[in-house]
Formats: structure tokens, sequence, C-alpha cells
């Protein structure tokens, strides 16, 4: 599958609107998992499986590819992979979707 890029046609958007081409990336399966476990540094493809309960190396490797022609991850001198300055700042925004998610859960507990 082609990396969805602002600009580009992509599922549900003929003109590559930038949320709607950031939704189809990050919709993959996968995709946001593999974002997040980076966030506290790089990490080789190998980690990033083990940290990624069932991921098929296949899927894992595809994400790899998508997220890194996206801008979003690249490869270091030492080959592990880690976020670029504007996948750091998709983190950041992603933040406050990860408490929100804690508060969730601590509702669905109290049921």
């Amino acid at each position: 599958m082609v990396a969805a890029v602002p600009g580009r046609r992509v599922r549900g958007s003929t003109g590559g609107r930038p949320l709607v081409a950031a939704l189809d990336l990050l919709g993959r399966r996968w995709a946001l998992r593999v974002l997040w476990e980076l966030r506290d540094g790089p990490r080789g493809a190998r980690a990033l499986q083990a940290s990624s309960d069932r991921i098929s190396s296949s899927v894992l490797y595809e994400r790899l590819r998508e997220l890194g022609d996206a801008g979003l991850i690249r490869q270091n001198a030492a080959r592990a992979y880690e976020l670029t300055d504007i996948g750091r700042a998709l983190g950041t925004a992603i933040e406050p979707l990860a408490g929100w998610a804690e508060e969730w859960a601590r509702t669905r507990r109290g049921r």
C-alpha cells in the first residue's frame, strides 16, 4: 500500500486533505502502536515486534516503510527506528488522547 501523505489521493479524499491523509495512515492496523512504542527513543525492529504483542513481521515492516515514507520515522546510523521531528510532534498531539483513554478506563472499571 502506498503511504498516505497530504496532497495525495487517499481513501475518503480525492484531494488528499491533510487530516484525511493522517487518519488514513494512522488508522492502518498497528501504525499508532508502532509510533507509540517509539516515543521513548529509538528501537530496532525486533524490539518493536516484541513490544507490540502479536504484530507479524510482514505487517511491522509494511508499517515501518509507510511511516518512513510519510516522514514520521527514520532509521538512524545504528539502523534503529526513531521518530522524526514531525513524528515527535504527532506523539505530543496524541498524549491528550492517552490521558482521555486512562480516564475512560477508570470510568468503565467503576461500572
